[in-house]
């Protein structure tokens, strides 16, 4: 019965939802041409907040748990499991004083409006995962920008989105480039639950009525240990905050 019902709620949502994709394009180019970074930074968290706005459509709620935690004017690497798009709407709007910048695949850096211009002119970086060579050295140059400027970057370590929730292996490498290029920053583990329901019959009709969660652990300063103990704390960490 929800899923019938969903198939008319989920066209008017997609009508918001590109709506103001279109809308913040142009307002995003004006504000990076002419008044710069933190203007463009602006329109992206508006746009995003509006995004977010959209999925209460859908009956979807948000709860970020221990967000008090995180340190402030320092560098950061947010490490989290991945379940749909909706991961990165919400965190771009309510980690939106942190300046939250994505490793993302090249193929978002373009046709989609809004998403490929912030992509390609906020502070992010597109790697082509196919081509260890060019991502290494794109990764490098955003834990530079983060150390410099103390602002966050934010990896998926599973690479890929789950489709049922269930966490999938951590890579390293990601991380392993970021500590190293970064080394004041903390490392800030977050468990995400129930963001795959959204998408659980795909991407039409879309699921209704969920709570999205999003827990905060504690913050590891990557100075304070080796790199392998680094990673073992935090994927426990985010693995243990999963609920399937």
């Amino acid at each position: 019965m929800q899923k019938l019902i969903s198939y008319p709620i989920s066209v008017i949502y997609y009508l918001c939802f590109g709506l103001t994709l279109v809308i913040f394009h142009p307002i995003q180019w004006v504000c990076f041409h002419v008044f710069g970074y933190q203007a463009h930074k602006k329109s992206v968290d508006y746009l995003n907040f509006f995004l977010v706005k959209c999925t209460n459509l859908l009956g979807t709620t948000y709860k970020f748990e221990n967000i008090e935690n995180i340190p402030k004017n320092v560098p950061l690497i947010f490490v989290s499991n991945h379940q749909s798009m909706y991961d990165i709407i919400a965190m771009i709007w309510f980690f939106r004083r942190f300046h939250c910048k994505f490793v993302s695949k090249k193929e978002l850096g373009s046709g989609i409006p809004s998403v490929s211009f912030n992509l390609r002119h906020g502070g992010s970086v597109l790697i082509d995962r196919k081509d260890p060579k060019q991502a290494i050295p794109a990764i490098k140059g955003l834990a530079e920008y983060i150390e410099k400027h103390n602002r966050s970057a934010v990896i998926f370590p599973e690479g890929t989105r789950s489709k049922t929730g269930k966490p999938k292996e951590f890579s390293q490498t990601g991380l392993k480039i970021l500590c190293k290029n970064a080394p004041s920053a903390f490392v800030v583990p977050i468990s995400i639950n129930n963001s795959w329901k959204i998408v659980k019959y795909g991407f039409f009709p879309l699921g209704l009525g969920n709570r999205l969660t999003f827990v905060v652990h504690k913050p590891l300063a990557v100075a304070a240990y080796d790199f392998a103990e680094l990673m073992e704390k935090t994927e426990a960490a985010v693995v243990q905050g999963i609920k399937i």
